[in-house]
C-alpha cells in the first residue's frame, strides 16, 4: 500500500508455528485514525512519523508512531486497532509507548533475593530465609511439655530447634568450602606438603562435615578461626620445624675480664716521673697570668732574636 511501510505481517497461527499472513486492508489503511488516538493520548508535538505496522492476528494490527518526547528518545508509539466482521470502521484496542531499538530502558527487574550476594548483609539487616529453602529441613523433636532438665539437655545439643540442616544444605556447603580459599586445591595449600588433618592447631567439626572439615585455631595462619578443609595446609603447621645452624666464634675476642702485666724497671719509671713532672710544669708556667711589663720585655726580647737572625 502506497505510503504505509510494513514492518513485520507475523500471525501466529499455534504457539509452536508462525506464518506470513496477509494485513487487513482496512487496519492496514487507518494510519490516521491511529495517529489521532496516539495525540489524544499524549499531545500532537510528541506523536512523530508513522514507522509501519505489525500485524497481531485475525482483524488485529499495531501502527507505530516515533515519540518526539525529549526525554524517550528511541521510544515508539504503539496504536493497536481492530474491527469486527464485515465491519468497516476500525476500533482503538490500546495505545502504549514501546521501547525501540535505540530507546534507553531500565536493566531487567531481578528479585531482591537474587540481587543480594554474600558480604551485603550489614549491622541491622535481616535476611530472612525462604519457607522452601533447599538447605533447610523442619526439626522434628518435639519438646512440648518436656521437664526442665530435658530441655537444657535439648537445647545444648540442638535438637529443639525448628528448622535444621538437610542433606542437600550439607552437601551444598561441602562443596562451597572445598572449592574455597580454605580448600586443598587454594595456592597456599599447592605450596606446602603440610595437611591441616595433622596439625595440632586444627580442631575437627563435631558434626558429619567433621569428616572431612575443621577450624583452625592458630593465628598465625590464613585460616584462623575459619572452616578449613582436613586435606588444606599452609606454613604454620604445628610440625614445621626450622633448623638453625651454630653460629661460628670469632677468632679475635677482646677479653673485658682479664689483664695484662708490663713490666717497668725503677730507673725507668724514675726518667718518666721527671720528663712528666717537667711537662707538667711547663704547662702551668704557660697558664699563668704575666704582667705588662714582662709581656713588653718578652716582646722585645723576640724581636731582637727575629733581628739578629735576619742579620
Amino acid at each position: 500500500m502506497p505510503g504505509v511501510r510494513e514492518l513485520s505481517i507475523v500471525t501466529p497461527v499455534k504457539a509452536s508455528e508462525s506464518v506470513r499472513a496477509k494485513p487487513d486492508a482496512v487496519l492496514a489503511a487507518a494510519v490516521d485514525p491511529a495517529r489521532e488516538a496516539a495525540i489524544a493520548e499524549t499531545g500532537a508535538a510528541r506523536v512523530g512519523e508513522h514507522l509501519g505496522y505489525l500485524v497481531e492476528g485475525e482483524r488485529l494490527l499495531t501502527h507505530y508512531f516515533a515519540s518526539t518526547h525529549p526525554g524517550y528518545r528511541g521510544w515508539r508509539w504503539a496504536v493497536t486497532l481492530t474491527r469486527a466482521s464485515r465491519a468497516k470502521t476500525v476500533t482503538v484496542n490500546e495505545v502504549v509507548m514501546l521501547p525501540g531499538d535505540e530507546a534507553i530502558v531500565a536493566p531487567e527487574w531481578v528479585p531482591w533475593s537474587d540481587r543480594v550476594q554474600p558480604g551485603d548483609l550489614r549491622p541491622g539487616d535481616l535476611f530472612p530465609s525462604l519457607p522452601d529453602d533447599p538447605r533447610l529441613e523442619p526439626g522434628f523433636t518435639d519438646t512440648t511439655g518436656a521437664p526442665e532438665e530435658v530441655l537444657t539437655v535439648v537445647e545444648e545439643l540442638g535438637l529443639g530447634r525448628e528448622r535444621v540442616l538437610s542433606q542437600y544444605g550439607r552437601e551444598d556447603a561441602a562443596e562451597r568450602w572445598y572449592a574455597g580459599d580454605f580448600g586443598p586445591a587454594s595456592p597456599i595449600a599447592q605450596a606446602v606438603p603440610y595437611k591441616c588433618n595433622s596439625c595440632g592447631y586444627w580442631i575437627r567439626l563435631a558434626d558429619s562435615l567433621g569428616q572431612a572439615f575443621g577450624g583452625c585455631t592458630n593465628e598465625m595462619a590464613p585460616g584462623e578461626g575459619r572452616i578449613v578443609a582436613y586435606d588444606y595446609g599452609c606454613g604454620a603447621h604445628s610440625d614445621v620445624v626450622v633448623e638453625s645452624p651454630d653460629q661460628p666464634s670469632t677468632e679475635h675476642a677482646f677479653d673485658t675480664t682479664g689483664y695484662d702485666e708490663l713490666a717497668i724497671s725503677a730507673g725507668q719509671l724514675d726518667d718518666d716521673l721527671v720528663e712528666a713532672d717537667a711537662v707538667q710544669a711547663e704547662i702551668e708556667a704557660a697558664a699563668e697570668p704575666t704582667s705588662d711589663d714582662e709581656l713588653v720585655e718578652e716582646t722585645a726580647d723576640a724581636l731582637v732574636e727575629e733581628t739578629a737572625d735576619q742579620d
